[in-house]
């Protein structure tokens, strides 16, 4: 395949970001907190209680349950639960400083919002994974009391527990991220790929020349250049 490891490299950068859930905040905007779309900005009536919403963005899609009333379950990662259990500082809209740290702690919350700070300014698409999983779909309230059961502070993984496998398991049963698969078969395809080894080798080499030779640069050299030639 031509420039396979270039494409690959740059997609599993892209999924890093994906899994992460970063959100970039619109320009002028102070201090991480983003400006809430106006009330009303989404046409609710279409939705129903129990819906899985959608929200696509530019690396990765966003999840949520529809819980009736404009309010949307959704998982975040985010430190501040770690800290305190004041409830009206939980539910402001979270910065991405938040979020950041909630992802390195792996702590993170399943929030109710407004359709409008979940969707964030994105356009919101309705049950499009019932496709995929065609007669396993639950009935609508079981999915919505599943999702306000769960409601609350949670661990978090990029890959095990992230926002699509919170709405999988509430509408679905079981939990499940395609976005988390995709990015595994990135990694596996970038290892396959013979040219990654020579790529280790390179950048082993650049660091033992620029930093000397020694056991903390000739070390991972040797083990990682091993390590992909033998899962190649």
């Amino acid at each position: 395949m031509k420039n396979a490891v270039p494409q690959a490299a740059s997609l599993l950068l892209e999924k890093l970001l994906l899994l992460v859930h970063v959100r970039a905040l619109p320009a002028g905007a102070e201090g991480g907190e983003p400006p809430p779309a106006a009330s009303g900005y989404y046409d609710t009536s279409c939705f129903r209680r129990g819906d899985l919403l959608e929200v696509p963005r530019t690396l990765f899609v966003h999840f949520g349950i529809y819980l009736g009333d404009n309010r949307v379950a959704h998982l975040m990662p985010d430190i501040l639960p770690a800290f305190t259990d004041d409830r009206r500082q939980i539910q402001r809209v979270v910065t991405n400083k938040r979020l950041i740290l909630g992802v390195i702690t792996k702590t993170a919350s399943i929030r109710v919002d407004t359709v409008e700070d979940f969707a964030y300014g994105g356009s919101v698409l309705v049950n499009h994974m019932d496709r995929l999983f065609k007669d396993r779909v639950l009935g609508s309230e079981e999915a919505a009391r599943r999702a306000e059961k769960l409601v609350g502070a949670t661990a978090y993984s990029l890959l095990w527990n992230n926002c699509e496998h919170f709405v999988t398991y509430c509408r679905y049963g079981a939990p499940v991220s395609f976005q988390t698969d995709k990015f595994c078969e990135t990694v596996k395809m970038i290892i396959r790929d013979q040219r990654s080894v020579l790529a280790s080798v390179l950048v082993g080499l650049a660091s033992i020349v620029c930093l000397g030779l020694a056991p903390s640069t000739a070390l991972p050299t040797i083990f990682i250049t091993f390590v992909l030639w033998m899962a190649g």
